[in-house]
This record gives C-alpha cells, structure tokens and sequence, in this order.
C-alpha cells in the first residue's frame, strides 16, 4: 500500500505521531513500508468519529493489513500532542463494499456479463412500460368487439389522454437523470430534496390538465377530429372527461417510478403496474362486457386502475428508505435546475408526440372506418415499441457513473452502449416479427369488421420496418440524455418532427392513404436513429470527449 502523506514527529521513541491527511484513497505495499518497532509506540490510539470510541492496536502492519482513508476530517486528541487517526479496516472495507454495489453495477463486466445484468434489470422495466399502452389496448380490444363508432373514438381520446400525457415525460426523464446523478455522489438528502420538489411539480401539473380537460377537453377533440366525425365526438369527450380525473395520479406515479428506476429498482415499479393492469382488464370486461357500460365503462376501469398504481408507486418509493409523500415547493434555483434539464427534453417530447397525433390527425380525415384501423395499429405499435424503453432507462441509469461519478470511465460506457445496441437489434426484430404478426394473422381480436381489416394489413409493411429501429433509438437516445447531450438531443428531434410533417401534408395531398402516412412515420425512426448513431459516435461526442465542460458537466463533478 501507498500513504500520500506520511509525517513524522519525532519527540522521542516511546511517544512518536504519525499523522495522516485525509486528502484522497491511496494504498501503499508492503514491500515499500516497514514498521520498525523502535520508532513506533507500544500502542496506537485510533478515534472513530462514526462510532465515538477508541481502539487500541499494534502499530506493525502486517502482510495482509491495509491503511484505508475515511476520507474524513480527522479529529485531534485534546492538547494537540496525541494525532488521532481514522483507521477503522473493518468499518471501511464494509462501506467500500456497500458503494461497489451502489456504484459499481456494469463498471468491471464482460461484454456478455454486461448484456446479462442489462437484461436482468430491463426485464422487470419492461413490464413497467408496457403496462400504460396495454391499457388502451385493452380498451381498444374490448370497445371494439361492440362498436364501430366508439372503437374510432377511442383515436381522439387516447391521443388527448395517453399522448398528451407523453409532453410531461420530461417529469420523468428529469427524476431518473437528477436521481442517478446525485447517487453517484451518494448524498441521500439530496435525492430526496429532488423527489419531494418533482412531487410537487408532477401534482401541480395535474390538476392544471384536469381544468384543461374540463373547459378545453372538447374544444380540443372537436379541432382534432374535424367536421366529418362530428358524430364520434360525444364518446371521445366521454372517454377524455373521464381519463382526465386521474392526471394528478399519473404524473406523480410517474416521478415515483422514475425515481425507483433511477435507484436501479425496476421490480416496485413492476409490481405496481402490473396490479394496475389487471384492475383494468377485469373492470373493461365487468364493465363493458357484463354491465353495458361501453367506452365509458373502459374510461373508468382505467383511471382507477391509475389511481391505484400512483399509491403503490408511492408506497414502493417508500421502501427504498424515502419519503414518497413529502412535498416540497421548489425554490427558484430549483426550478431554474429543473427547467435546465427539462425544457430541452420537453421539446423532444413533444415534437415526438406532435409527429404521432399528426398521424392520426391525417387518418381522422380519410373517413371512420380508415381511423379505426389506423387506432388499432398505432395501439399495438406503441405497446411494442414501449418494449425497447427499458433500455433507454438503463442508459439513464447506469451511464451517469461512467460518464460523471467517481469511476468516470468513458471506455466502460462506450461498452455499455454497445450492450444496448446489440440487445436492441435483436429486441427489435423480435418485436417487429411479432407485432406483424399479430394484426396480420388475428385481426378479429381487435374488431370483426373486414374494411377495417384491410386496411390495418395495408400497413403491414411500413410498420415492421419503422418498429424493428425503434429499441436501437431509444438506445442511443438515451445515452444522450444521460450525458446531458440535450441541445442536439431536442434540435435533431425539432428537425425530425418538421421534416415529418411536411411529408405528412404531402403524402395527405396527393392520396397515398394511410400507408403514405406510415411511410413517413418509417422515415421519421431511421433519421431519428441516423442522427443519434452519428453524434455518439462523434470524436467530439459525450462518448469519446474529454472535456466535460462542453456538455456542461463540470458542475456535476465538483458537486
């Protein structure tokens, strides 16, 4: 072992001090360091300030002893003439421990051990991500059996309540990075802090969308859904009205999850959604099967199914020793770190949830049967992409130690992002095989109309292509967020959304129908991919940059 700073005072042989500055973790060898008996006391006082007892020791050092440093303040015997030195092994070999489990996760795997702890904790994230699409699936399923009319509904009332709800992801996005930066400090009080003032942001948030629900809800639907689907707008507004009682819930579900899975806990979170899932599917069947209560019935069986997974959320965040239900109102400095981070994420957000509600916007105008095709595709390829979020959460997760924390290693994070590129190619074939699969050889789950069947195997083509990307732009993606990447991160997204949209008022314009519309969406996932592939791999990139102050990091660092 080394000592960076070894300083004798020598009064006389019996009553020689050592002391040691706690500066930084440095070990010395055995070979290189002897005790000579005659130039050390019998005995060595040692204080431990944790504990606020004295341990007596010899002060020979054996072959297998180690000098670790506490990396605190030592204190001093009374009278300045005894050193006390802070040399507990046994107390700091176990909180060394205890932070090479927080910290050190993916930091010293192999590329196939890495995969391995990737899956481990995306598998339990899976489940969390599916659960919110699988809900309007289940809608969509259950209303569809019934009514024509109110399966098309269900596409302006979802894209108002489900998609709406995707501009406030930054919420989520901001909880995960803040969460997973400040552990890799380990200041617990900190991380607390950040959830009680997002907690509070989520609340507010939720109550201002149940009064623009209440007042605007259909003004919005009626502007979305145009003249000629006047009639499917009293059960869309019905459906919106209903959904829009549980916006507080969600948002703060939300921040609670995102916290837990910052805290590399994916398994609450599951637990919470998965419970969520099942109230809903047995209150759509109860309720619109047995008891007739139709798009309404769907509406209520799902925001009570949300309600529900907030609590458990909140109870789940509870068991990671935090206090899930403190609220604290955010002070400037704190709203100013949070729009920081939140206002570029929040422009890719919603420049990816305009681009998907143009879609719809496009389909409402090529007639009922067209939009209800167009809502049963876009249903299943949402719960299927949502399969590759995980991994863009483990970015978020684990990327922030090897890019900012103590074992800054950007070798070990270009390895990490190879783990999830490679999990996410196969993720996506996977996913693209199976989500074909399923409109193309069980349409009738959905809806026994044959027009509306034609048309969603009119898509089939455009939606493998657009859907077997996806895991591999989440990938990259966030790995961009979790470097804090997010100037390029919103302007690639901005340019994305502009381009698709004129390609959208094109393809409308000339007649190419929905496919023309799912063409676009195809171009709009590969550029997003092209332009995320292309900046990590950039020598000046997050990946490969020496330089933290160019990403804005260096405050991260000192902290």
């Amino acid at each position: 072992m080394r000592i960076k700073t070894l300083v004798h005072h020598f009064v006389s042989p019996p009553t020689t001090h050592f002391k040691i500055h706690s500066q930084s973790l440095t070990s010395f060898n055995k070979s290189s360091f002897r005790c000579k008996p005659s130039l050390l006391p019998s005995k060595l006082c040692i204080f431990t300030p944790k504990h606020s007892h004295k341990r007596f020791i010899t002060p020979c050092i054996g072959s297998s002893q180690e000098l670790v440093d506490d990396n605190e303040e030592l204190a001093s015997e009374s009278g300045g003439n005894n050193s006390s030195v802070s040399l507990s092994k046994e107390e700091d070999e176990e909180e060394e421990e205890a932070v090479e489990v927080k910290t050190d996760g993916l930091a010293n795997q192999s590329l196939w051990n890495q995969i391995k702890e990737i899956m481990m904790f995306t598998g339990p994230a899976t489940g969390i991500w599916i659960c919110g699409p699988l809900m309007s699936l289940i809608d969509t399923a259950v209303i569809g059996q019934g009514s024509s009319v109110e399966l098309a509904a269900l596409g302006p009332g979802t894209v108002l309540c489900d998609n709406m709800s995707y501009i406030f992801m930054f919420l989520s996005i901001s909880t995960s990075n803040m969460v997973a930066t400040s552990l890799t400090k380990q200041d617990k009080n900190v991380v607390q802090h950040q959830i009680s003032i997002l907690l509070f942001v989520g609340l507010t948030c939720g109550f201002l969308m149940i009064l623009f629900t209440k007042f605007f809800g259909l003004q919005a639907l009626t502007a979305f859904a145009g003249p000629k689907n006047a009639h499917i707008l009293p059960a869309a507004n019905t459906y919106a009205q209903i959904r829009g009682l549980a916006w507080p819930a969600v948002l703060i579900g939300w921040v609670a999850q995102s916290a837990s899975l910052g805290m590399k806990d994916s398994w609450g979170p599951l637990k919470a959604l998965a419970a969520a899932s099942v109230i809903n599917g047995i209150g759509d069947v109860v309720l619109c099967t047995f008891l007739g209560y139709g798009i309404a019935g769907a509406a209520w069986a799902t925001m009570v199914s949300q309600v529900v997974a907030a609590y458990m959320m909140i109870m789940s965040l509870n068991k990671q020793g935090y206090n899930g239900f403190a609220l604290s109102v955010p002070s400037p400095d704190d709203l100013l770190e949070i729009f920081g981070l939140a206002a570029p994420v929040f422009v890719m957000m919603i420049s990816k949830v305009a681009f998907y509600t143009l879609i719809t916007y496009f389909a409402t105008s090529m007639g009922t049967l067209t939009l209800a095709a167009h809502q049963v595709m876009v249903q299943t390829f949402l719960m299927c992409s949502v399969w590759g979020e995980p991994l863009s959460q483990t970015a978020q997760s684990f990327m922030p130690e090897f890019l900012y924390g103590i074992k800054r290693s950007l070798a070990k994070a270009r390895m990490l992002l190879k783990s999830l590129v490679i999990i996410g190619g196969i993720l996506g074939l996977f996913l693209a095989a199976v989500g074909t699969s399923v409109p193309m050889l069980f349409p009738n789950f959905f809806t026994p109309d044959q027009t509306i069947v034609r048309e969603m195997h009119r898509v089939l083509v455009p939606y493998f292509l657009a859907l077997f990307v996806t895991p591999c732009i989440l990938s990259l993606e966030g790995t961009l967020l979790a470097g804090r990447d997010l100037k390029f991160v919103s302007l690639s997204m901005s340019g994305c959304f502009s381009l698709g949209a004129l390609a959208l008022l094109f393809v409308s314009t000339k007649g190419y129908g929905l496919p023309g519309c799912w063409f676009v969406l195809v171009g709009f996932q590969w550029a997003r991919f092209l332009l995320a592939l292309q900046r990590l791999l950039s020598p000046t990139g997050i990946l490969f940059s020496e330089n933290l102050s160019q990403h804005n990091l260096e405050k991260l660092k000192a902290a």
